[in-house]
């Protein structure tokens, strides 16, 4: 995720149909100026040919990764990353229920998904940048997880075998194979966690089946303006109801106890989606 897909709250968009509601941790700090290098000198000296570092988060270690980007600094400075978002999965996961995340992002996230569903559960982790890839694999071995199955691939429409990643987050363009979810045969599915900005709709165009026969929750975060009202739109046509959900960047609960709010009224614009045949109700967010 890159600075462009998040927004201060005053600046949220309401062509994307979505209305700020502040979670109850969501008490902000003072303003305060926002440190210019947020990673740590021991991922600099890494990068420069040093000993690996670590982030200690808040459920387990990963590999630090000398990177400027938001998700970086909040695991550097924080020890975790939008934790309001995994306060809200973390009802829709119970164990040996089955996950699947779109977007590694160092494994941050997946270490809980894991957690969640147990040993008799299983986690899928599709990422189709490279380095990201490897890192979440790191992140794996590192905490000796077992129930996590890594892929390096982008999901989407089978009838495209590949897929062009353009540069970004100093990561460079690429190419990746590209599958259809359905094509990977998943037994059972009940949460489906879309991490890429603009992966939500690629995603479903393979994966009509497996929504059709498991009607798993979906959790992602918005594209831009112009994509935001097709992907609700989309997944009602789906026979699925949505609730927005902006958790904010920084938590006064954080692991890290650190009272500095580096990103000061920053939220994600997500959205949390059930079928219309289930029972899940979240009364406490808006619906579109």
């Amino acid at each position: 995720m890159n600075e462009e897909q998040t927004t201060n709250e005053n600046e949220i968009n309401e062509a994307a149909a979505v209305e700020a509601v502040e979670a109850p941790d969501a008490v902000e700090s003072p303003r305060v100026v926002e440190s210019p290098v947020a990673t740590t000198k021991a991922a600099m000296d890494a990068k420069q040919g040093g000993k690996p570092s670590f982030w200690q988060t808040r459920y387990g270690v990963v590999l630090a990764a000398p990177s400027k980007t938001i998700m970086a600094r909040s695991l550097a400075e924080y020890g975790e990353w939008i934790e309001q978002e995994l306060d809200t999965i973390g009802a829709l996961l119970d164990e040996g229920h089955v996950a699947l995340e779109y977007g590694a992002e160092y494994g941050a996230q997946t270490l809980l998904l894991s957690q969640l569903v147990g040993t008799s559960g299983q986690v899928y982790v599709v990422e189709p940048r490279r380095f990201e890839h490897i890192a979440l694999c790191s992140t794996l071995a590192l905490n000796q997880v077992r129930n996590v199955y890594p892929l390096h691939a982008a999901l989407g429409d089978s009838r495209h075998a590949t897929v062009f990643l353009a540069a970004a987050d100093e990561q460079p363009e690429e190419t990746c194979r590209q599958v259809a979810l359905d094509s990977l045969r998943i037994a059972k599915l009940h949460l489906i966690k879309v991490n890429r900005a603009g992966g939500l709709l690629p995603m479903l165009a393979g994966a009509e089946g497996t929504v059709r026969n498991h009607r798993p929750s979906i959790y992602f975060r918005l594209s831009n303006t112009d994509l935001a009202t097709e992907e609700i739109n989309t997944l009602k046509s789906m026979g699925y109801r949505c609730w927005s959900h902006l958790p904010y960047l920084y938590s006064a609960r954080n692991f890290a106890g650190a009272t500095s709010n580096i990103f000061p009224g920053w939220v994600s614009q997500n959205v949390i989606a059930t079928h219309k045949d289930a029972t899940e109700e979240f009364v406490h967010l808006h619906e579109l």
